[in-house]
Parts: C-alpha cells; sequence; structure tokens
C-alpha cells in the first residue's frame, strides 16, 4: 500500500480524502485482492487523525464492495471488482484530480482561460504525432 497522505488545509474531509486514495490505489493496481489494510486505530494513529475518522471512511469502502473487514482478522481489499465499478472509480479518481487542479490554479489567479490554454499546449506537446517527428 502506498502511503496514504491527508490534507487539513483541503476543503474535502479527510474520510473522503481517504477513500479517494484507497479507490485510486485499487484502480491502478496498487493495492490487490486480499491486500491487508492498517487497522482503524494504526492508520488513524499514523495520520494523527479521529480514529472514527478512519472508520467511517473504511465504513464507505466497505458499502462500495472494495474491503471486507473481518472481525478479529482485519480489514482487507476484496476481489478485482468489476471492470464497470472500476471505470467509475477511475472516473471519480479524475474527476477528483481536476476539481483539485482547477481549484488551485483559481487560487493562484488564473483564468479559465489560461487553464484550457495550458492544457491544450500541454497536450499537443505530449501528443503521439509529435513524439513520433521528433
Amino acid at each position: 500500500m502506498k502511503q496514504i497522505q491527508v490534507s487539513f488545509r483541503n476543503s474535502e474531509p479527510v474520510y473522503l480524502q481517504l477513500v479517494e486514495q484507497i479507490r485510486q490505489q485499487v484502480s491502478v493496481g496498487d493495492l490487490q485482492p486480499g491486500d491487508q489494510l492498517p487497522t482503524v486505530r494504526q492508520l488513524a494513529a499514523e495520520l494523527r487523525v479521529n480514529f472514527n475518522t478512519i472508520a467511517r471512511a473504511y465504513r464507505i469502502l466497505d458499502e462500495a464492495g472494495l474491503i471486507s473487514t473481518q472481525q478479529g482478522r482485519g480489514t482487507y481489499i476484496t476481489e478485482t471488482p468489476a471492470p464497470a465499478v472500476l471505470a467509475e472509480i477511475r472516473q471519480r479518481s479524475l474527476d477528483e484530480l481536476t476539481r483539485e487542479y482547477l481549484a488551485e490554479t483559481k487560487h493562484l489567479g488564473f483564468s479559465e482561460k489560461d487553464v484550457r490554454r495550458q492544457i491544450e499546449e500541454i497536450i499537443r506537446a505530449d501528443s503521439p504525432e509529435k513524439i513520433k517527428g521528433e
């Protein structure tokens, strides 16, 4: 499991930050079926947050079918979700990353036009046609 990090400056609640990071790690394969997650108390201590925050995140992930908590044994990643579920997870991750990026650019004073121009420029610069021509 990759290191989970939370930001207390982020407008998104900590429990949702945790849910999204774990979902993303599952979607890209960093977390595999059968992998054990830290206990609620371990992760709470590591992140210095209330254990109820971790419990809430784990409950959401359990309800989504991504994890399974077995009393006395621990919390594990369940079997690989169906392709549609993985696609939804990936889309949610993209949505979240995009929202964070846009919020940061707005905070820095960039206009929507500036952001669009920069994204299009980067996409053009990284396009396969450009790479082939080099």
